[in-house]
């Protein structure tokens, strides 16, 4: 069985830092890129991060450019999301997902173009 676990998240107060983490099980994490997505109520799954299969090229959405840093360990079949100066409208469930190509580009940003989903991490950034 193929899966993606995602663990790290949790509540803050603006100005803090989390650092997400995805694992894979079933399948070794090297040969795909790796998307960061997130969702809050009412609102469209939007893409965070993207990571290609050998650590770069690496791109943020403009959101968390600046704050977010995306990396990842093969050897732990691990990506993580390293998240910080965090906001309030950064709340969300945060996804990390697999693709079925290696290397991201210009359309890294479009959920349907990735395989396998982990089950979301919530994240919540209040007073």
């Amino acid at each position: 069985q193929l899966q993606l676990v995602e663990s790290g998240g949790g509540s803050v107060q603006p100005g803090g830092s989390l650092r997400l983490s995805c694992t894979a099980s079933g399948f070794i994490l090297d040969s795909n890129a790796i998307g960061w997505f997130r969702q809050a109520p009412g609102k469209e799954r939007e893409g965070v991060s993207c990571i290609s299969m050998n650590g770069g090229p690496t791109t943020y959405a403009d959101s968390g450019r600046g704050r977010f840093t995306i990396s990842r360990d093969n050897a732990k079949n691990t990506v993580y999301l390293q998240m910080s100066s965090l906001r309030p409208e950064d709340t969300a469930v945060y996804y990390c997902a697999a693709a079925r190509f290696p290397r991201c580009g210009s359309l890294w940003y479009a959920a349907g173009r990735y395989d396998y989903w982990g089950q979301g991490t919530q994240v919540t950034v209040s007073s």
